[in-house]
C-alpha cells in the first residue's frame, strides 16, 4: 500500500467517522428535549371542538346532585345534565349556572366529566375559554387521576378563577395536590398586566405541559408555575389523568354570592386539546 492511497483511506475513514459523530450527536439532543421545546414537537392526539349539535356523550359524563357536603367545599349549587345548564352553542360548549330553586337547593350548574371515557398520561393540555364572573362563582378546568381516593389520586387543576370583583376576576390559579401523610397543595396565580378587568370579557388559552419531571402551567402561553413531580412522594402524578369542566356557585374559597353577582353565569369552551410529544 502506497503512502498516498493510505493517506486518501485515513481521510475517508476520518470523514465516516465524522458523519457517524454527527449523526449520533444530532439524535442524541432529540432524545433529551423535553416539553417546552418548539411548539411543532407537539401532536394533538385527542381533541373535543364542540361543534357538533349536541355534547358527545361517548366522551363526556355528568356528575349531578350535591355530594360529599357540597362537593367537599360547601358549594351552594345543584349539578344537572339539563341542557338549560350544559349545551352546545354556536361551536361552544356552555355551562350555564341560575339562581333557582332546584333539588332543595338555590342555584343550579353543570359539571361534566371524562371519567371512564377518556384518560390520558402525560402532555398539553388546553382549552380556550371565556369565564364567567361575579362574587360566589367559581369555574375550573382541572384533572384527577384514574386510581386511588382523593387526594391519593392526584389533582391538576389546570385553571379555576374566584370570582369578586376587581383583582378576582382576572386571576387564573393554577395547582397540584396530593397526599402526603394527608392533603398536600402546591400552586401559582397570574394576572398579566394586559389582561381586561375580567376574563369574562374575552377568550384565553389556559393550559400545561406535563411530563415525568414537572407540570408547568401557562395562560396564553405565559409560563406561570413550575411543580417538580420526582419526589416519591408525588407518585400520583404519574398514571392516566381524565378531564373535568364544572361552574361552582359559593363554597369555602369563593364564599356566597351577593346582590352585586349577575345570574345566569356562563362559562364558554371553544375547544378542548389534549396533545402528546413527539
Amino acid at each position: 500500500m502506497t503512502q498516498t492511497y493510505r493517506i486518501k483511506e485515513m481521510s475517508k475513514m476520518k470523514k465516516v467517522f465524522f458523519t457517524v459523530f454527527l449523526a449520533a450527536f444530532i439524535a442524541a439532543c432529540a432524545a433529551k428535549r423535553e416539553p417546552g421545546a418548539p411548539a411543532a414537537s407537539w401532536k394533538l392526539a385527542w381533541q373535543d371542538e364542540f361543534d357538533s349539535s349536541s355534547i358527545d356523550t361517548g366522551t363526556w359524563g355528568f356528575e349531578l346532585g350535591s355530594l360529599y357536603g357540597g362537593w367537599g367545599n360547601n358549594e351552594l349549587e345543584y349539578y344537572t345534565s339539563r341542557t338549560n345548564n350544559a349545551r352546545i352553542e354556536n361551536g361552544n360548549l356552555v355551562i350555564e349556572a341560575h339562581a333557582e330553586q332546584y333539588g332543595g337547593l338555590n342555584y343550579t350548574s353543570a359539571r361534566m366529566i371524562t371519567k371512564g371515557k377518556m384518560s390520558r398520561k402525560y402532555g398539553k393540555i388546553e382549552a380556550r375559554m371565556k369565564l364567567p364572573y361575579g362574587q360566589g362563582i367559581w369555574p375550573a378546568f382541572w384533572m384527577m387521576g384514574d386510581t386511588g381516593q382523593w387526594p391519593a389520586c392526584g389533582e391538576i387543576d389546570i385553571m379555576e378563577m374566584i370570582g369578586g370583583g376587581p383583582g378576582r376576576d382576572n386571576k387564573s390559579y393554577g395547582t397540584g395536590h396530593w397526599d402526603d401523610g394527608g392533603h398536600q397543595s402546591l400552586g401559582g396565580s397570574v394576572v398579566p398586566v394586559v389582561w381586561p378587568e375580567k376574563l369574562a370579557d374575552d377568550y384565553h388559552i389556559y393550559g400545561i405541559e406535563w411530563d415525568s419531571k414537572e407540570i408547568k402551567w401557562s395562560v396564553d402561553g405565559v409560563h406561570f408555575f413550575t411543580l417538580d413531580i420526582t419526589p416519591s412522594v408525588r407518585s400520583e402524578f404519574h398514571q392516566p389523568y381524565f378531564l373535568l369542566l364544572n361552574v361552582a356557585v359559593g363554597g369555602n374559597w369563593p364564599g356566597s354570592p351577593d346582590a352585586t353577582t349577575v345570574f345566569p353565569q356562563r362559562m364558554y369552551v371553544d375547544w378542548v386539546r389534549w396533545y402528546s410529544w413527539e
